[in-house]
């Protein structure tokens, strides 16, 4: 074997690890551009924000779902190892797409529409619950010591790869196809791609081979994903888990989605794609950079100061967000900057507090137990506050969920870097003690 060969297999796996957040990205952004267009397809209704509610219903329920991925797929991860569980994620995020792809209208199969329409969001919904956790798992535990955040960064970049990608699409089905076509058919242009990306990328992690850490700390672990002993030795851990990820959840459940769909119904045809494109295309660039920055500064520190911005520009520029798209960029961008300092370094503190052994599942229920409380509703909140010109109220409980979740962020990095002090080892010695003899 040439000294390049492990190098070129390094960077295989990484791809393979990271481009699930591609596919996920493009998804998810996706049904939030496109939803205007089909939202009246599947909830038809004389009053255009009535089906948008119905079509935010949907994504909200298959955000509930999130939990329910990060708790089977997180166990999955640590019973049977990270490569599986990644083949698992995005088999269900594939098969979920082609659903949408290929699904009928409601004048065509009736109440069957929004049902397949749900069914298929639903199984997305436990792929991307369980998805990142294992994903994180599996690239920290092959990442170096001092560049952890900077792979994380490939998280974000692949994020912002994937928004970029499907709203340049957009962008151009809306340049190239008349409004009646992209109604009748358009919107499912981007589920059919992100459905055949998702089976090429099955092929590509079916080469994986399973991470060191994995096979030399925990294969030969008997409690090993065990739910019950994530709550009981590390409930102190799930907590800081829920409260660090809680901003990140509000906001990821606002900015993706909603901005992009509100700013949709202001501006003219076409002109929230290219802001999208504007923003992320940014972003892309500054990825890595910002992770550096994380490994040079310590991630706590990026993120309260990510925090502190968001805080001052983000309510202002989603109350005072037009139709112009100097305002629109104003209004994505201050999310998405937040956003994405928050996931280049949420890989490497997550997966830090937990031992490796119940790493992905430690990773995958807070998490997605938050983005499913926080980021669920709030595409069907923010709708209502919109009909109802509540959305004050509504951008301020977004902010305030940034601001309450800095001190988990400043405490997670202490458990991240810091070594168990004596007196928490014998408490936890004493724990496992405990459960070993009652069961795992």
């Amino acid at each position: 074997m040439s000294p390049a060969s492990p190098r070129k297999a390094h960077r295989r796996a990484v791809t393979a690890t990271v481009v699930g957040n591609f596919i996920e990205s493009f998804d998810w952004l996706g049904y939030g551009l496109f939803a205007p267009l089909f939202a009246a397809r599947f909830f038809p209704s004389d009053n255009q924000l009535t089906s948008l509610l119905g079509a935010f219903a949907v994504l909200g329920v298959g955000v509930l779902m999130r939990p329910i991925g990060g708790v089977l797929l997180g166990r999955y991860a640590d019973r049977h190892g990270r490569r599986p569980a990644l083949m698992l994620a995005v088999s269900l995020m594939a098969g979920g797409s082609l659903l949408i792809a290929l699904t009928p209208s409601y004048e065509h199969i009736g109440l069957f529409a929004p049902l397949l329409l749900l069914l298929a969001r639903s199984a997305q919904g436990i792929s991307h619950g369980g998805e990142w956790p294992a994903a994180a798992a599996y690239l920290m535990e092959v990442a170096p010591r001092h560049r952890k955040a900077t792979y994380g960064s490939l998280f974000s970049l692949t994020t912002c790869a994937g928004a970029f990608a499907v709203s340049l699409l957009g962008g151009g089905l809306t340049a190239v196809l008349p409004a009646g076509a992209m109604a009748a058919w358009g919107w499912r242009v981007p589920f059919l791609i992100g459905g055949v990306l998702g089976l090429v990328l099955l092929a590509l992690r079916s080469r994986l081979t399973e991470t060191e850490v994995f096979q030399r700390e925990v294969r030969s672990r008997h409690d090993r994903g065990s739910l019950r002993r994530l709550l009981v030795a590390h409930r102190r851990d799930v907590l800081v888990a829920v409260l660090f990820a809680a901003g990140t959840g509000a906001v990821g459940g606002t900015w993706p989605a909603v901005v992009p769909a509100l700013g949709g119904r202001l501006a003219p045809p076409g002109t929230m794609f290219w802001v999208v494109v504007t923003v992320t295309a940014a972003m892309m660039a500054l990825n890595v950079p910002i992770g550096l920055l994380a490994d040079r500064i310590g991630p706590a520190r990026l993120l309260v100061a990510a925090s502190v911005l968001f805080a001052v520009t983000g309510s202002v520029s989603y109350l005072t967000m037009t139709g112009t798209f100097a305002s629109l960029l104003f209004a994505y961008g201050s999310g998405v900057v937040y956003l994405v300092c928050a996931t280049t370094v949420l890989p490497h503190l997550l997966t830090e507090i937990f031992p490796p052994r119940l790493r992905a599942l430690g990773v995958g229920l807070p998490n997605a137990l938050t983005g499913a409380v926080l980021g669920g509703i709030a595409p069907a909140c923010a709708a209502y506050a919109a009909e109802h010109d509540a959305s004050a109220w509504f951008i301020t409980g977004v902010t305030a969920a940034v601001v309450l979740s800095v001190p988990a962020r400043l405490l997670a990095s202490r458990s991240a870097t810091s070594p168990v002090p004596a007196a928490r080892a014998a408490e936890v010695r004493q724990e496992d003690r405990s459960l070993a003899t009652t069961g795992s």
